[in-house]
């Protein structure tokens, strides 16, 4: 590919916003479609359900270290764990500085994607207007996300409460206050759901199909992913190990708690980053529960035989990824256990098609969102080959996970946030994009951007 090529980005979440600033470092025309009025995509907190954002009280769980796009630090006087609200007016910054927000076209919806040659894809979409309206474009970057498609639990039985899922969860409310609540899913979704409604509610219970591990936000005073990465140099299963034997002399036996104890290592699941849910199940604010086998009127019926009465299940049970304006005989990864697109964004069969943040690590997603897309931008120019084989690449990636990760579609995507970085630096030097150290200090632009509060944005 040559540049001059007319690129599109769907979606200007952390990830899309990446993809644009490194198209329009690369010189390239594009268009970013963006449904919302703003940036930012889950981040955008929304009261009302139907968008999946976050919820009230959201902080993120990776830290601020490991959270900030490389050449954007963030604030220094920002927390470890920044708010929802101080990492929407971060993106809001970042999109400004890199002078990408003009060629954002908000509240506008991606349709349809035909791929009618190998360098042509026409995009269908409604304008802010309500108009549908057909473009051209010679790439296409896809940055939807993969947090939005609720995916509910097959329950047998019938639930006579109110049955919701995490995509919905906003906030607890006076209606939640003195309710009988049962959370499904120990993820990281689930425990802050638990967490948060045990402040209120009469009883919580957490229902577990499988154990987990609970990592607390910090081991020996340092933010738990900064601990963690000074200890890189470790071959994984001696990280492994450490972080078992770390977390068992922090917490004690999980069966002390009646929660069901692990037989993996750590990392063989992505672990749930809270550092509250133990304290509240050892307060007796949290009840843990075994899987449900069926709903039976007011009435839930757990694997174990215990029947119990409840006023209101929140089901904490991920996301499909989905493309909404794919055919799915084009595109489909809804029930692939692995996603077959070659460092996490490349497929094997359309060259000018790339997936921006397509990926579950543990860590954060969008610095290394901003990896892939300035890979991208680097093949679109020509500055980059992807390699002449990519179904044997996509295989090898396939056949040698980072971490021996469980076969569960939760893990479709995971990865080590370090060594995909590593292998996304090992490809930008073959165009000869060398990355060092992350840089140090704030850009001035940022320095003087006003701080946002929870109430302004």
């Amino acid at each position: 590919m040559a540049a001059g090529k007319r690129v599109c980005v769907i979606g200007a979440g952390p990830s899309g916003i990446a993809a644009a600033k490194n198209c329009a470092q690369a010189g390239l025309d594009f268009v970013v479609f963006e449904k919302n009025d703003k940036v930012g995509g889950n981040w955008v907190f929304n009261a009302a359900t139907g968008h999946s954002s976050v919820y009230e009280n959201t902080h993120v769980i990776s830290s601020r270290r490991w959270s900030e796009y490389e050449d954007f630090p963030m604030p220094p006087d920002y927390p470890d764990y920044p708010s929802h609200w101080q990492m929407q007016a971060y993106f809001e910054a970042y999109a400004e500085h890199f002078g990408v927000v003009p060629r954002i076209r908000f509240r506008h919806t991606v349709l349809g994607v035909t791929h009618r040659s190998p360098d042509r894809w026409d995009v269908r979409f409604s304008d802010a207007e309500g108009r549908e309206q057909v473009e051209p474009f010679d790439v296409l970057m896809v940055a939807n996300g993969h947090h939005w498609d609720p995916k509910f639990p097959e329950l047998e039985g019938h639930f006579d409460g109110r049955l919701m899922h995490s995509h919905d969860f906003k906030g607890v409310t006076d209606e939640w206050r003195g309710k009988r609540v049962l959370v499904i899913g120990a993820g990281n979704s689930g425990c802050d759901v638990a967490v948060e409604t045990a402040r209120v509610a009469a009883r919580v219970c957490l229902s577990m199909r499988s154990p987990q591990w609970f990592i607390p936000k910090y081991l020996f005073g340092t933010p738990a992913d900064v601990y963690a990465a000074r200890r890189n140099w470790m071959p994984p299963r001696l990280k492994q190990w450490v972080l078992g034997r770390i977390l068992y002399f922090v917490q004690g036996a999980y069966r002390f708690y009646d929660l069901p104890m692990n037989t993996t290592p750590p990392l063989s699941h992505h672990p749930t980053i809270n550092s509250d849910l133990i304290e509240f199940v050892r307060h007796g604010r949290i009840k843990p529960r075994p899987g449900v086998r069926r709903l039976a009127g007011s009435e839930v019926e757990f694997s174990d035989g215990r029947r119990e009465a409840f006023d209101i299940i929140c089901a904490c049970t991920g996301f499909w990824i989905s493309f909404p304006f794919f055919d799915t005989s084009f595109i489909d990864f809804k029930g692939s256990p692995r996603v077959p697109l070659y460092r996490k964004m490349m497929h094997a069969d359309h060259p000018t098609l790339y997936f921006i943040g397509l990926f579950q690590p543990i860590g954060c997603i969008w610095p290394l969102a901003d990896y892939q897309a300035m890979l991208a931008c680097a093949e679109i120019v020509g500055a980059y080959r992807r390699p002449a084989d990519m179904q044997a690449a996509i295989q090898q990636e396939l056949d040698r996970p980072h971490y021996a990760f469980s076969g569960s579609l939760r893990h479709a995507t995971e990865v080590d946030y370090h060594r995909l970085r590593k292998e996304l630096k090992r490809e930008l030097k073959q165009a000869h994009i060398d990355i060092g150290a992350p840089p140090k200090g704030i850009p001035s632009q940022f320095k003087a951007w006003p701080r946002a509060t929870a109430a302004s944005v």
